[in-house]
């Protein structure tokens, strides 16, 4: 992994052609490699996305240009169970949703070529910089069409801060890293994301525990002991759980993922490419019932904690559980996120930053100093604490 960027082995230079593309009907660039581009109207540079403004914008002559989003446009929830009836059926007839292959794509601006593999579907051109696109994958008529996509929200220079004030929190670091920070390349990526939509049917049976405490034996062995009186708890109810996320994407840490949540979802918009220009973008490799397999392990999980709420007390005993999943719905959406990864001594680590609300998530390194002065601090502590309880 190099040093301050995020692996690059998806983004081949495969060299410059000698024709360059057409432009399509709706303004866009595109070309026999299905690439696109975004031109400028003031001087035919390429357009970038710009966070603050949440337009299109040059970054040479300044010129903005607003998203294009037909009137009609909205995020639609999708009938998971007819959708995976589809899927199922291309696959019988041979043609499986399959992660898309190598596809050449030709750089509008200076006509250089660039190979994507697995399920890269935006990045940078190598040779200027420009924003380039894979045409059509995220609409693929056997692949499944994103439905809605995030904006980046939170700048880099944001970013940046958010991440200086995670790294000066963290403890147990070393105090070069908290002093240094962490220096490298930020690269803005959207990440593929399922969302699920349920109505739970749940019938429990169980039991609440009520802890009391007795005084047993006498003399020096005379002691108080915690028992628990067991009752019976039995119940149904109804639980709607609405957009339940699972990332569809494999390759990435889930439990910094996961601790990117949750997602400001309500600013969502419905999916343009435009906001894709000049960052870097994947389609899933998670299909979509792999998706909701894990989708359906985070609701059990949700139903579980609620059941223990209901059944109350000090302890809880849950005998039978049964859940019907109902009204089943899904969305397919693109969610943005700051990506960075760094050296510290050689060893390579790497931090994710949700671009919708600043949180920071990911790896850091340990001072093996500072716990070993913890660790003797609390023993020194408890033996002083035993010591004057034994004077006393």
């Amino acid at each position: 992994m190099a040093d301050d960027t995020v692996p690059t082995e998806d983004v081949e230079i495969v060299g410059p052609p000698e024709t360059l593309g057409q432009s399509d009907i709706a303004g866009q660039t595109t070309d026999s490699g299905k690439g696109r581009i975004f031109p400028c109207e003031g001087c035919g540079a390429d357009l970038h996305f710009d966070i603050g403004q949440q337009r299109l914008k040059c970054p040479y002559c300044g010129f903005e240009k607003e998203l294009e989003l037909r009137e009609d446009a909205e995020i639609r929830e999708q009938d998971l169970e007819g959708m995976l009836q589809r899927v199922q059926a291309q696959h019988d007839a041979g043609h499986a949703d399959d992660q898309p292959g190598d596809q050449e794509v030709r750089c509008e601006s200076c006509a250089g070529t660039v190979l994507f593999t697995g399920t890269l579907t935006s990045s940078e051109c190598p040779y200027c910089g420009s924003p380039i696109q894979r045409e059509k994958i995220h609409s693929a008529t056997q692949r499944i069409p994103v439905d809605g996509v995030l904006p980046f929200l939170v700048d880099e220079s944001v970013a940046r801060r958010k991440l200086a004030e995670w790294i000066s929190s963290r403890w147990f670091a070393p105090t070069e890293f908290t002093k240094r920070g962490a220096e490298g390349r930020f690269n803005g990526v959207y990440l593929p994301y399922w969302t699920f939509d349920a109505m739970t049917f749940n019938v429990y049976r169980g039991e609440r525990g009520e802890n009391y405490t007795v005084t047993v034996g006498s003399g020096n062995n005379r002691r108080t002991e915690t028992r628990t009186r067991w009752y019976d708890a039995h119940g149904n109810f109804q639980r709607f759980f609405d957009d339940v996320l699972v990332v569809a994407t494999t390759g990435l840490p889930r439990n910094y993922i996961l601790g990117l949540e949750p997602w400001p979802l309500a600013k969502c918009l419905p999916f343009t490419q435009q906001v894709l220009a000049g960052y870097m973008a994947r389609t899933y490799d998670l299909p979509l019932q792999g998706g909701f397999e894990d989708a359906k392990q985070r609701v059990k999980d949700a139903i579980h904690i609620d059941v223990c709420q209901r059944i109350g007390g000090d302890q809880q005993r849950i005998h039978v559980l049964n859940t019907r999943l109902d009204a089943l719905t899904f969305k397919h959406l693109l969610l943005p996120v700051w990506m960075l990864a760094y050296r510290h001594h050689g060893k390579p680590y790497r931090v994710f930053i949700n671009a919708g609300t600043g949180e920071v998530q990911g790896e850091r390194p340990y001072s093996f100093v500072k716990i070993a002065f913890a660790v003797l601090g609390i023993a020194a502590v408890a033996l002083l604490a035993a010591f004057l309880l034994a004077q006393r």
